[in-house]
């Protein structure tokens, strides 16, 4: 299902296309209909399914097309983690840029800066709140959190919060919200403390239950840690010195995929794109020339990840890390088809390395590092933040 289908707000619209979604999850295609329709949900969905986008897409449109209180909280999302928070809140700051919306991120660690500007926040409103529960409650006692106007809360990772001792501050927050709102749950599992939670806070609630695939283990996966800049000269080594019949390249945007064809081409390699301003007739055509052997490199957006039926690629770079492990499953999942082995390259620039670790932990296994050719420089380190972002940054109305 494309996100087109949904019918979301045409400013919305904006922040998906800018962000490179295109098709949705499973996750995404059961829960979000029942959010736009008001429902309670609870949704046993692990981190990397997609569930971030499951709850903030119709949220954000739902607080797009009702009115709603711009100096009172609208959305609060309680979280485990102040990494978690920061991603939810980043993510966010992405689908909601074209809407005008309002969000912060709240936890614990900051200076006395960051303070400043989460009492700002929390007093005169903001309309979406991504907090973890111990910093939520100490604002809370000091009186001042606008919560009477609150519409919507979702507890993400409920699971984890509960196992790090965090139920009485969730209570305690609850307590203070409006009896009547939407309330969402996300949990990696279902034990039976994660029921009697959703029992105290959910109204007839719909449950959805996903659960991932795990590629096969007859694919050689390999990751390399790299700057931006050097993504195009490892491809095309990668793509040079290797002896591939078949290789899919899977970029995150149509604008990467047509820049790193044209740069594929100057060097003379037999490259075609596949993406969504194409159309349909001459898709068909470039997926023929590269089944028959007349073109070996396909590069292409997600449209290609799933339902495409090609059974001899032997190789997949991820020249983007995908935005979840749902999607990172089904692209690496385009080789090792039928009886044969296949090999899954993916590319991590500074900025992805949250969003790939995030993956490995999804699929039960830390994918091998690989090193540079000594001729591209030297690569980025381990946790090396992105260039241009001190952490903590979060935008404000």
């Amino acid at each position: 299902m494309k996100f087109t289908e949904f019918g979301f707000d045409d400013r919305l619209m904006e922040g998906i296309e800018a962000s490179g979604y295109e098709d949705a999850t499973p996750v995404q295609e059961k829960v979000i209909p029942l959010v736009l329709e008001g429902k309670d949900v609870i949704a046993s969905a692990q981190t990397g399914t997609g569930k971030t986008a499951a709850f903030l897409l119709p949220l954000l449109h739902r607080m797009l097309s009702q009115p709603h209180n711009e100096h009172s909280i609208n959305a609060l999302v309680i979280v485990p983690t102040r990494e978690l928070a920061i991603q939810i809140e980043q993510n966010l700051e992405g689908l909601s840029y074209f809407t005008g919306m309002s969000s912060i991120a709240v936890y614990g660690g900051g200076d006395g800066q960051a303070f400043v500007q989460e009492k700002k926040a929390l007093s005169m409103g903001a309309d979406f709140v991504i907090c973890t529960p111990g910093k939520m409650m100490a604002h809370i006692k000091m009186g001042y959190v606008k919560l009477d106007q609150l519409h919507y809360l979702v507890l993400d990772e409920a699971d984890r919060m509960l196992d790090m001792g965090f139920y009485d501050d969730i209570m305690f927050i609850i307590k203070h919200l409006p009896a009547k709102r939407q309330n969402l749950l996300f949990s990696a599992t279902m034990p039976p403390k994660i029921r009697e939670l959703a029992r105290k806070i959910l109204h007839h609630p719909s449950e959805i239950n996903i659960a991932i695939s795990k590629p096969p283990e007859k694919i050689i996966q390999q990751a390399f840690l790299v700057f931006e800049q050097q993504k195009t000269p490892l491809v095309r080594y990668l793509l040079k010195d290797k002896n591939f019949k078949k290789i899919v390249v899977f970029c995150s945007s149509k604008l990467s995929v047509k820049q790193l064809t044209r740069e594929l081409k100057r060097f003379r390699m037999p490259v075609e794109e596949i993406h969504s301003d194409l159309e349909q007739e001459k898709r068909e055509e470039v997926l023929m020339h590269f089944r028959s052997g007349r073109i070996q490199i396909l590069v292409a957006t997600d449209i290609l990840s799933r339902g495409i039926d090609i059974d001899d690629i032997d190789l997949v770079v991820n020249y983007d890390v995908p935005h979840d492990g749902e999607d990172y499953v089904h692209r690496i999942g385009r080789t090792a088809r039928a009886e044969s082995d296949g090999t899954a390259y993916t590319l991590i620039s500074p900025r992805e390395q949250r969003k790939f670790a995030a993956i490995e932990r999804l699929i039960g296994k830390e994918v091998p590092k690989g090193k540079l050719p000594d001729d591209l420089g030297p690569a980025p380190e381990p946790g090396m933040p992105p260039a241009g972002r001190k952490p903590g940054n979060r935008r404000q109305r």
